[in-house]
């Protein structure tokens, strides 16, 4: 499906023009129009009233001034001809979500399905983007949970965890969302891929200009947005340095749900997680448990993986199953933890392994791929 970019509204072209000035960020732009009455009132007014505003000075009515010069033409041309839809807090379209969030955007320059702004559950999903084979696995297979459930996922498009994230959510029924730390005109040949996939079951938002390439102090600006979209916050997998990190701060700023999924004490790209857990987060060992704590589903609905649930075949199956349970293993602690010699395992895990029940992680780790109706 494309989505082609419409002839801006009066109203929207106003806040591009101040969104274009150097100096003046989302909240200062927000408070002018707030304490103006409206956008038009911005440009409209003259010097005298304008200097009445408490902390307009000099330096901003020059600034101002400057804005009523500016080309709106160029920025215009590049959406024109990249399907790039601008909106701004008048429009319908834009996040009912964003009330009451001082430094919310001034603009969304947007590729793909804007309706899936305002999906009414949604929940950013984010991560280490060095994260392991099993964060990842467990990232794609939640994300496509949840996203049968009806919640709308979103994170921020990179390596790793988000990347999980998006692909889990484009196997399952719902939208997703994508927010850029750089200008949707500034991708790569890969990433504008990845755009063009999103936006038939989404869309991807930037409040960069098209051109805008990223910059490492991008991020931080785009993971408010992340936080600001959504309902709830789900690290997955960081260690203490995660930029992922900084959403779940913004989150709790917000107002927002948080929550993080354990992992072990001994690797340090669970970290981040446990601190967060530490700090108040709601942990989340099963997906299932934040559509409960968040009220989106009073009886949660069945879903592929509780309907074809794997029963073992026999004993030895049972009790490799068993112990795999809610953990990923290592060959040498299955052996011992069921008793089983490695010649007598081996062929177990490869027939698990060859009906998709079980997973094999790099170093010899297994996981468990389905739900288990009977151990």
């Amino acid at each position: 499906m494309e989505y082609s970019s419409p002839v801006l509204s009066d109203r929207t072209q106003l806040w591009l023009r101040l969104a274009m000035l150097h100096g003046i960020g989302p909240m200062l732009g927000r408070r002018l129009v707030a304490e103006l009455g409206g956008i038009e009132q911005v440009w409209s007014m003259d010097s005298t009233g304008l200097k009445a505003i408490d902390g307009v000075g000099p330096r901003l009515l020059a600034t101002l001034e400057q804005g009523r010069k500016a080309a709106c033409d160029p920025v215009l041309s590049v959406c024109e001809e990249r399907a790039i839809r601008v909106i701004c807090p008048d429009d319908d379209v834009w996040p009912d979500i964003f009330s009451g969030i001082d430094d919310a955007p001034l603009l969304l320059f947007v590729q793909g399905d804007t309706t899936a702004l305002n999906a009414p559950a949604k929940i950013a999903m984010v991560g280490a983007r060095r994260a392991s084979r099993e964060g990842q696995l467990i990232t794609r297979r939640w994300s496509h949970y949840l996203s049968d459930q009806g919640v709308s996922i979103i994170s921020g498009m990179a390596y790793g965890i988000d990347a999980a994230a998006h692909g889990g959510a484009l196997e399952g029924a719902s939208t997703t969302i994508a927010v850029l730390g750089c200008g949707l005109a500034a991708l790569t040949e890969a990433q504008q891929s990845q755009v063009a996939a999103i936006s038939q079951q989404g869309c991807v938002v930037s409040e960069f200009f098209p051109e805008v390439t990223a910059r490492p102090e991008y991020f931080p600006r785009r993971n408010r947005i992340i936080a600001a979209l959504t309902q709830a916050t789900l690290v997955m997998e960081a260690d203490l340095r995660s930029g992922s990190l900084i959403t779940a701060r913004q989150a709790l700023e917000y107002g927002r749900e948080l929550f993080a999924v354990p992992g072990s004490v001994l690797a340090s790209n669970h970290e981040g997680c446990h601190q967060l857990i530490r700090d108040g987060a709601t942990l989340a060992s099963r997906p299932v448990q934040i559509l409960q704590h968040m009220g989106w589903r009073t009886a949660v609905q069945e879903s592929p993986l509780h309907r074809n649930a794997y029963r073992p075949a026999n004993d030895l199956e049972a009790k490799v199953l068993s112990s795999l349970a809610g953990q990923s293993m290592h060959l040498d602690s299955l052996c011992e933890t069921c008793g089983l010699t490695l010649p007598e395992l081996s062929p177990i895990l490869l027939a698990l392994e060859l009906q998709g029940v079980i997973e094999r992680l790099p170093g010899s780790r297994y996981l468990l791929s389905v739900e288990l109706s009977e151990i």
